[in-house]
């Protein structure tokens, strides 16, 4: 996970504005099923917190920060595989850990840069003076060029009322309650920048395995006399987030693919992943490592044999799914990452942005576009007229669109704002996808924040 740009939203704010989007849900028929909502709500299982004893001197606290904190005993000293958001979380780690984390930290491994890993570092290094581990490339590493939330759009649902946040996807809370920050982090004091390293530390054998994936400098921490591999965030419990919605390049398929290749040949008999519980038993990681591998891949294909038979994304999108029984496992749901999206990142990655419809080479603005079609609908008051009709036989996404023409042409109606954050809520509530939810949750709230009370 990476920092992000999220709406700053007034605190007094929050507490109306969960009234307010709460009275958008009473539109929703009473005793309605909402199977993707209640799915997510029951994942939230698995962050619940716990420390874990994976196997003999190796254990896993989950669910104290965003991100889990492993500890590795040795015969002087431990080591520490990641380390939390930030100090507060990662104090709470270590106090969780107890006894556990006797005589000094020897070292601490970053298996990448992501705050959420590496914000807690000096809460374990204390006076010890560890060495400090990762992959040249953390250190070379550009930040994420993230874009601006212009509509007040957050993947991780940060601002978002109490009674409206379920989860983040992969973790239970990002930056809720304290947020990811840098005050913790500790440089790494060695790198390497080859495709492994290996080394002993307070008499542990270790091997640092570039494993590029989530992030280009992810590695895999592998320890061959246990057979326990810790992944980072190249696995965890939910479809990878291939191209994230808060705005970043897509991340390349073909090289996580490769990478979970490379940890499947190591027959590892425990996995402790990056977020969430792990997984134990040979033939239990073997599957679960062989289903990720298998599901990445054939999105990947099915785009790409789409491609050369010429469709456009929106055609894609509509056909390319996970196939039985991936589209049934466990570690495939899309809680986090997404199909779709997965497929239109590859699509401008491989092909570019252009659609192959010469109408599209050079569009009319968004402005004049909605201009044009307002005025053949009669005007706004008819499209908004539309708008009520969508919303009321249950067409949220049309109403969400109709919306924007008037939107586009009047930013700040107030009927077409409200409008829309009732459909945003409405379609919201109904997704499976964390970072779906959150972001159309966070939208409604930002259009709702500055209009009078109804």
């Amino acid at each position: 996970m990476s920092s992000m740009i999220f709406v700053n939203l007034p605190v007094q704010y929050a507490a109306a504005l969960a009234v307010v989007i709460l009275v958008a849900l009473c539109g929703i028929a009473e005793g309605q099923a909402f199977a993707g909502r209640e799915k997510l709500r029951a994942h939230s299982n698995e962050f619940r917190k716990e420390v874990i004893r994976v196997i003999d001197r190796v254990y896993v606290a989950v669910g104290y920060s965003a991100s889990n904190v492993i500890l590795i005993q040795g015969d002087n000293g431990s080591i520490i595989v990641d380390t939390g958001s930030n100090p507060q979380e990662a104090r709470e780690a270590r106090a969780a850990f107890g006894n556990l984390l006797g005589g000094p930290v020897r070292a601490i491994i970053y298996t990448h840069g992501h705050p959420d890993h590496t914000g807690g570092a000096t809460v374990f290094t204390g006076n010890d003076n560890p060495d400090i581990y990762s992959h040249q490339l953390l250190v070379e590493g550009a930040p994420d060029i993230v874009r601006g939330m212009r509509d007040g759009g957050d993947q991780f649902g940060m601002m978002l009322p109490d009674a409206l946040y379920i989860n983040a996807g992969i973790q239970l809370q990002y930056g809720r309650v304290t947020p990811p920050t840098r005050e913790g982090y500790v440089p790494p004091t060695r790198t390497f920048s080859g495709d492994q390293l290996s080394l002993t530390i307070a008499g542990v054998r270790l091997q640092l395995l570039h494993t590029p994936g989530e992030t280009r400098e992810n590695i895999a921490v592998w320890l061959p006399d246990k057979r326990v591999l810790m992944p980072g965030d190249d696995f965890y419990r939910a479809f990878p987030n291939l191209s994230p919605i808060r705005g970043t390049r897509l991340r390349p398929p073909e090289v996580w693919i490769a990478s979970l290749a490379k940890m499947l040949d190591l027959g590892a008999e425990s996995l402790v992943p990056g977020h969430m519980r792990p997984v134990m038993g040979a033939d239990s990681v073997r599957a679960a490592l062989t289903a990720y591998r298998d599901g990445i891949k054939s999105v990947l294909d099915q785009t790409i044999e789409g491609i050369r038979r010429g469709e456009r994304p929106d055609a894609l999108v509509q056909h390319v799914k996970l196939p039985p029984p991936l589209a049934d496992n466990p570690y495939l749901q899309e809680y986090y990452g997404s199909v779709a999206w997965s497929v239109r990142a590859i699509y401008a990655d491989y092909v570019g942005w252009f659609d192959g419809n010469a109408t599209n080479l050079f569009p009319l603005p968004e402005k004049d576009r909605a201009a044009r079609i307002v005025g053949m609908s009669g005007g706004a008051a008819q499209v908004l007229s539309r708008v009520r009709d969508a919303l009321a036989a249950g067409e949220f996404q049309w109403a969400a669109e109709l919306a924007d023409y008037v939107l586009a042409v009047d930013s700040e109606n107030v009927e077409a704002k409200r409008s829309k954050a009732q459909a945003l809520t409405e379609l919201g509530e109904r997704q499976l996808n964390a970072t779906a939810r959150n972001y159309y949750l966070s939208s409604a709230q930002y259009l709702l924040r500055d209009l009078p009370p109804q």
